[in-house]
């Protein structure tokens, strides 16, 4: 396991795994309007294989975190709005419920589906 995300508070220092990060995400990603689902890069699937959620990666920039995310949109949706709309929802709840600063978040839209597919 890679070394966690820190916060610091009056009481000391609180350390928030990758994982827990990665999790946080795919399930705001996944109640997101238009997002299908989720879809990774190979290095996603390697990285899910060490037990984090698929197409997702976290990274360390300082003290921010960046984020990249994979997902699949939903046929007959804006694209770009859907990204946004995943993108800015994605770093207010990991911001909310961490209390780390994102520095990024990169929305991949990696493949359009029908709703029921």
């Amino acid at each position: 396991m890679e070394a966690g995300h820190a916060v610091s508070s009056r009481l000391g220092r609180i350390t928030i795994s990758s994982e827990a990060i990665a999790q946080i995400v795919a399930e705001t990603a996944v109640e997101c309007y238009g997002v299908v689902g989720m879809k990774g890069s190979l290095r996603g699937r390697l990285a899910r294989a060490r037990g984090r959620p698929r197409g997702i990666e976290i990274g360390r920039h300082g003290d921010r975190v960046t984020i990249d995310l994979h997902v699949v949109v939903e046929y007959g949706l804006n694209l770009a709005e859907v990204a946004s709309s995943v993108g800015n929802r994605v770093a207010y709840e990991v911001e909310r419920l961490t209390g780390l600063s994102v520095r990024a978040v990169e929305v991949h839209v990696d493949d359009v589906r029908t709703g029921g597919k």
